[in-house]
């Protein structure tokens, strides 16, 4: 079987997002190194939740968390062969799960990533979804609301990014034209925009420091959530890395290259499961589920050992 392992980005942060690995040995590590960067440990300031899980820092961090929390728990029951994409934040959670950088750095990198990308745009800004027109449509309803396309998910789906009163005037623009949903998401940044291409070019300066570890044998598979491509070249994959935070990000071709690497399983990592869904539409015959769908840890191993199983027959 093949396996396609999802980590999700911000916006799905809850109470819960730790409900399956808050208890796990193995995701203790992750969970202290957590705990340094936040000056508290996430599990508890998760559970109070309040507007703090969507502070940027903040959301980075623990969504940088959930996901190699939950790969601590599928790691020892993974398939022989496995893919892993990450969506906006969760690309840097990706290079931890692939085994070129330490899941500490990977947080590190993640607080810096946010701090670079604060410091360059301050209050005001933010993020919009739009669903339900063409992505012609919706990059043309942009421009004319001076706001960016920041990440393509399918041929009507989009995230735009942009100063608040433009993603308010374009979410109403996008309504009146048929969208089936044009909302303001709980994201502080302009991420994936050229208004923060300063901050690229401080997180390249920061994950340059980084060391790069090379991957051991049955690593999955990299994707770059720049382009969908796979990442063989570490420093080539980290250039892109860096570019993510001030250009489009496709992950349209992220879900292809599942679907083209014969992905018949998809396991969303990290809060939420808007890539799971995602998913489903873009590879229609394979089994798909978040990790928050469980409700235990042997039940998501078993689906997995399930999965291949059929797989096999």
């Amino acid at each position: 079987m093949t396996l396609a392992l999802l980590l999700s980005g911000q916006g799905g942060q809850n109470p819960d997002m730790f409900a399956l690995t808050a208890g796990l040995p193995a995701a203790e590590p992750v969970f202290a190194a957590a705990t340094s960067l936040l000056g508290r440990d996430p599990r508890a300031l998760v559970r109070d939740g309040g507007a703090d899980l969507h502070n940027n820092r903040i959301g980075q961090i623990l969504c940088c968390t959930a996901a190699l929390a939950g790969w601590s728990l599928v790691a020892p029951v993974l398939p022989a062969r496995t893919i892993v994409a990450g969506y906006s934040i969760g690309d840097l959670a990706a290079w931890a799960i692939a085994g070129r950088l330490r899941p500490e750095a990977v947080l590190r990198l993640a607080a810096a990533r946010a701090e670079a990308m604060d410091a360059a745009t301050g209050d005001g800004f933010g993020l919009a979804g739009i669903r339900g027109l063409p992505l012609a449509r919706i990059e043309g309803l942009a421009g004319t609301h001076a706001c960016h396309l920041a990440i393509r998910n399918a041929a009507d789906s989009a995230v735009l990014g942009g100063a608040r009163p433009d993603l308010d005037a374009l979410c109403a623009a996008a309504a009146a034209a048929g969208a089936l949903r044009a909302v303001i998401l709980p994201v502080r940044t302009p991420s994936h925009t050229p208004l923060l291409s300063a901050a690229a070019e401080a997180f390249r300066a920061r994950l340059s420091t980084e060391t790069l570890l090379r991957p051991g044998p049955g690593a999955p598979r990299l994707v770059s959530g720049l382009d969908g491509l796979a990442v063989f070249d570490a420093r080539a994959g980290t250039d892109k890395l860096a570019r993510q935070i001030g250009e489009t990000i496709d992950w349209a071709a992220c879900l292809v290259a599942a679907r083209e690497f014969g992905a018949q399983a998809v396991l969303e990592l990290g809060p939420g499961h808007a890539l799971a869904t995602m998913a489903r539409d873009a590879l229609p015959g394979a089994r798909v589920h978040a990790l928050e769908d469980f409700r235990s840890v042997d039940g998501v191993r078993a689906w997995i050992g399930a999965a291949s199983r059929k797989a096999d027959l």
